[in-house]
């Protein structure tokens, strides 16, 4: 099928049979709140006044059980790669130009707890699928709670809540390319508390060869509610993740045999040689306390802390970094009141971090850690205030001003070779980051918004001092302007829902990657880029949830995203690049799902998702090919006593696409490509009471 007609049988799809299943939950005003990720309400859902998505516990158990990446690519404008098992990238409405790994611009919160420390690093990978509850995806720059981000946040509800006094919940599912995962979950509420413990264990051998990977992970949490209206909530974590990183192919090598690991070339020794991965142990924990002041005024504080051992033997060094990140959040909410035709609420509250890092470079002598080459001590303080004011009036129009103001500093220090005894620092002029937005009601079932925000993103610690071992202090912040409108729709029968949303995104001094002639990388400011996009997404229950019939319920889904990115006076190497394609953002992703019930608690779960082709560097003359993948689950649920039992298999890439599902961009010698797993499978067993 032609791309064109393609689109077009997308959008026809979304526009004719759009809706999603009505949901309750909390109230307008505290869709930003962090505390606990509710569905909203069918009105609060139509009156929202940015793009957000939510991934409830149930959108999760449709998919996979062992990685986030299918759920969050049903949301548009997002888009997570797994170069390898557990090597995670994810951006929002931006590009991975920053992200040779990890996460670049996106703020991303554990309950009311910043996940993201303060040299802007987040081990999204060290968390465990099984123990995550849901997830809330706000996209663009964020000022009025979250700080500097340039991109979006990634809110997570880390904590499974059950209102039975006890419940228990094991599962253990095993796939292709020795696959297993395990987890398991005890929660117990009492009159005043709920304490929940969950555990989970991964591994998996991976499909090309340097590519296993292993995670061990615990998490406990208590809830106390000392008061009707205040809680003191305690969360802590541990993970142990270790995975092998094979290395980007070119695309002779990719063609000749996709799953090799990068080979061994004139001047370097190849990723199995070297044992290439990563291993990466983290404690992370954090205590929030939450009072109501009065009738009308409430304040939440909360102090964390994350412990980070992080070793990463790799083609041309060893590197070994240990964080030490300590942080406090606190912020007063007030309703003002409701008069006969406005009401008025506040937020104002402020954040602060530092992260102190050791890190290390060695020789690397086939996974060993050989003679010192460089040691640094680099010390990052991040620091914001916000405020943000929403008025309704009439019940019919919102409109949000929000400001949040934002520091940023780091320090550094040689201790080898240079034995540097002084701390030298750059800091960063304070940022003002403002967000306006507005939504109107046009009818019971139609509304409109718009908002206009700015992002800043200081250089995070890795991108300041990366593999080269040079702290580049001439490295600046990110800063973008971004504007958006949209419309929702929904039928008064809660059938139907659709969301289009147009936006344009204007980034300067864009961070991006280069390689040395060593393969040693280093972060330079290469110009901007303006991203004009469309995102739509839509669902519709055929069928809703009934108890007769062969077919018992029947919704499908679907989203389209259309980005046209370029470069804005972007240079690099000598070389303008303005007018051309932004690297690693495909122009068209689709994600299309149809969810079928049956009798006796069988259900079907299938999703199609297709991404146009990448350039995969600045000179757009290497490009990723376009793929289509297809992936099925079927779940069948046996009721015995107290005791539930689901027993599920699934399909992954059933069309068995030869892919990329991860690009090394702007790589030296063309290896750009990291083949994804073929046409592979998996089972298992939960069970709950």
């Amino acid at each position: 099928m032609c791309l064109r007609l393609r689109i077009a049988v997308v959008t026809n799809l979304l526009f004719s049979t759009v809706c999603i299943r009505a949901q309750t939950g909390d109230s307008i005003y505290h869709q930003l709140q962090a505390v606990e990720i509710k569905p909203f309400s069918q009105e609060a859902q139509l009156r929202l006044l940015s793009s957000e998505s939510i991934i409830t516990a149930k959108d999760l158990g449709k998919q996979s059980s062992y990685s986030l990446l299918p759920a969050l690519n049903t949301v548009p404008g997002v888009r997570m790669e797994e170069r390898s098992p557990g090597s995670y990238r994810l951006s929002i409405r931006g590009s991975l130009l920053r992200s040779p790994f990890g996460v670049r611009n996106v703020k991303i919160y554990l309950g009311d707890l910043p996940f993201t420390d303060a040299g802007g690093n987040t081990y999204l990978n060290s968390l465990d699928i099984g123990n995550l509850n849901s997830l809330r995806i706000l996209k663009g720059p964020q000022a009025s709670v979250f700080g500097a981000n340039t991109g979006g946040v990634l809110l997570i509800d880390p904590v499974y809540k059950s209102e039975d006094s006890l419940k228990v919940i094991a599962s253990l599912s095993a796939g292709s390319f020795a696959l297993l995962h395990q987890n398991f979950l005890v929660q117990q509420r009492g009159q005043n508390s709920l304490f929940t413990f969950s555990q989970g264990y991964q591994r998996s051998d991976g499909y090309r060869a340097n590519s296993g990977l292993q995670r061990v992970y615990g998490q406990l949490s208590e809830t106390w509610t000392y008061h009707p209206k205040s809680q003191l909530r305690v969360l802590a974590l541990v993970s142990d993740l270790s995975y092998q990183t094979p290395g980007g192919l070119t695309w002779q090598q990719f063609e000749v045999d996709p799953k090799e690991a990068r080979p061994a070339t004139a001047t370097l020794p190849g990723a199995q040689t070297q044992k290439a991965g990563v291993r990466d142990q983290l404690f992370f924990g954090g205590i929030t306390n939450e009072i109501a002041l009065n009738q009308r005024m409430r304040n939440v504080f909360s102090v964390f802390g994350t412990y980070n051992d992080f070793k990463n033997p790799f083609i041309t060094n060893y590197e070994q970094r240990l964080e030490k990140t300590i942080g406090a959040r606190t912020y007063l909410d007030g309703d003002i009141g409701k008069g006969k035709y406005v009401s008025a609420k506040w937020d104002v509250g402020g954040e602060w971090q530092q992260t102190n890092s050791a890190i290390s470079n060695f020789g690397n002598r086939a996974g060993v850690k050989d003679t010192v080459q460089a040691a640094d001590q680099l010390n990052a303080q991040q620091a914001f205030v916000f405020g943000r004011f929403l008025t309704d009036i009439g019940q019919r129009v919102l409109i949000e001003t929000s400001l949040s103001y934002n520091y940023f500093t780091y320090y550094y220090k040689n201790e080898y070779p240079s034995h540097t005894s002084a701390f030298g620092h750059k800091k960063f002029n304070p940022q003002p980051m403002p967000r306006l937005a507005g939504s109107y009601k046009i009818t019971e079932n139609l509304s409109w918004r718009a908002s206009v925000s700015r992002g800043y993103s200081p250089p995070t610690l890795d991108e300041v001092r990366s593999s080269n071992n040079v702290v580049n202090t001439a490295l600046q912040s990110e800063t973008a302007w971004s504007y958006e409108t949209g419309i929702r729709i929904r039928d008064r029968r809660d059938y139907c829902w659709i969301d289009v949303c147009g936006f344009y995104y204007q980034l300067k001094n864009a961070i991006v990657e280069r390689i040395n002639s060593n393969g040693t990388d280093y972060f330079i400011n290469a110009g901007g880029t303006n991203q004009p996009g469309l995102e739509v997404q839509a669902a519709i229950w055929l069928l809703k949830p009934t108890s007769r019939g062969v077919i018992r319920g029947l919704q499908l889904k679907g989203n389209l995203t259309h980005n046209q990115f370029t470069f804005s006076n972007y240079k690099a190497d000598n070389t303008n690049y303005s007018g051309h394609p932004v690297t690693g953002v495909p122009a068209y992703t689709s994600t299309e799902s149809l969810y079928l019930q049956f009798p006796f608690d069988l259900s079907l779960y299938g999703q199609y998702y297709y991404s146009s082709s990448i350039s995969v560097n600045d000179a757009n003359t290497a490009r990723a090919k376009p793929y289509h993948l297809l992936q099925l689950k079927a779940e069948w649920k046996k009721t015995i006593k107290q005791m539930d039992l689901y027993f599920f298999a699934g399909a992954d890439n059933l069309l068995n696409q030869v892919y990329s599902l991860g690009n090394d961009l702007n790589a030296l010698g063309g290896r750009y490509y990291n083949a994804a797993p073929p046409r592979n499978y998996y089972a298992g067993v939960k069970t709950e009471f």
